[in-house]
């Protein structure tokens, strides 16, 4: 009787769930994937399963391209709803171009020669910050700007404007940016409280 095949989700799937609290970085994810698209697995586990995967985006002490799950208490998910006519309508209004590095599909990818350019879509909001599967929210991306890679033509906001959008918001809001700022920069707020005192 044949083994059935398992798939690179599921393995990393099993791999985080081996591995809860711990620091993997995204070499051994590769690797345990077997796939290039490695990454997208990992952000349809967090997004589409609601696996509470957390990056340097989200706590400081975890360095860019380290991935950690945090526990096993699911978070809410969200569901991929993006129709195929969508999926085409928004490629082609892109002109199957990658709307943050301008990578096109199926030529070299100017930034990994390794690999052709393969585009995905996706979400200018962000789901899990109230952004919908609607074609004005969609944009074409390549796997590498997808992925995390470095992309040159994505602006950061500089703090000046940041803090100008963070005092004009409501209390509400801003009490969970502190939230967020205090979960992903313990060590250093405690140092503040210290310093403070």
């Amino acid at each position: 009787m044949a083994q059935r095949k398992v798939g690179s989700k599921t393995k990393l799937r099993d791999f985080f769930l081996n591995h809860i609290g711990d620091v993997l970085n995204s070499d051994t994810l590769r690797e345990i994937a077997g796939i290039s698209e490695w990454a997208r697995r990992v952000r349809e586990l967090r997004n589409e399963e609601g696996m509470n995967i957390v990056t340097h985006n989200d706590r400081s002490d975890l360095k860019p391209g380290e991935y950690m799950l945090v526990d096993n208490v699911p978070l809410p998910a969200f569901e991929r709803t993006i129709s195929k006519e969508t999926r085409a309508f928004v490629l082609d209004r892109n002109g199957f171009t990658c709307q943050m590095c301008g990578a096109v599909a199926g030529e070299p990818h100017p930034y990994d020669k390794t690999r052709k350019t393969r585009l995905h879509l996706g979400h200018t909001i962000d789901k899990s910050q109230g952004g919908s599967d609607d074609p004005s929210n969609l944009r074409a991306i390549c796997s590498v700007c997808n992925e995390g890679a470095s992309n040159l033509t994505l602006d950061r906001p500089q703090a000046l404007k940041l803090l100008t959008q963070i005092r004009r918001a409501p209390s509400s809001d801003q009490i969970q940016v502190l939230d967020w700022l205090l979960r992903k920069f313990p060590k250093q707020a405690r140092q503040i409280i210290d310093d403070n005192k």
